[in-house]
């Protein structure tokens, strides 16, 4: 199976969040992470806004590590939300959409996460 990309790269703005993520939840693996952003992202009723995000972080992993036991099962649900998307399946294509997915949902995680703590914050001090 042809996979989207041999390494998987991470902005630094995403590190940020994903340390973050960690602290919080107790979730120790950056892959674990990512790979639930990455499904939160396919799961969202529109595709992710076409921006250019740096690979600017010491953040890597293989493709393997990254996916997992569904490694393949994700490469599938990606060329498959592209199909639906109407984008073109062309390797590099198939690479950006990638790169999107996986950080529009880092940073919805991240945010969700914050606003579920400020949320207890002001319950506590009413």
């Amino acid at each position: 199976m042809e996979l989207p990309v041999e390494r998987v790269r991470i902005s630094q703005a995403a590190k940020d969040q994903l340390i973050k993520l960690k602290r919080s939840t107790k979730i120790d693996q950056w892959n674990i992470l990512c790979r639930w952003a990455f499904c939160r992202s396919l799961a969202e009723p529109t595709p992710p806004s076409p921006i250019a995000i740096p690979a600017d972080s010491n953040v890597e992993m293989t493709w393997q590590i990254f996916g997992g036991e569904i490694a393949d099962l994700l490469v599938i649900a990606r060329r498959q939300r592209c199909h639906l998307d109407k984008i073109d399946t062309s390797q590099e294509n198939l690479a950006v959409q990638f790169r999107l997915h996986l950080h529009r949902c880092i940073g919805y995680l991240s945010a969700r996460h914050r606003l579920k703590i400020h949320s207890r914050l002001n319950h506590a001090h009413k």
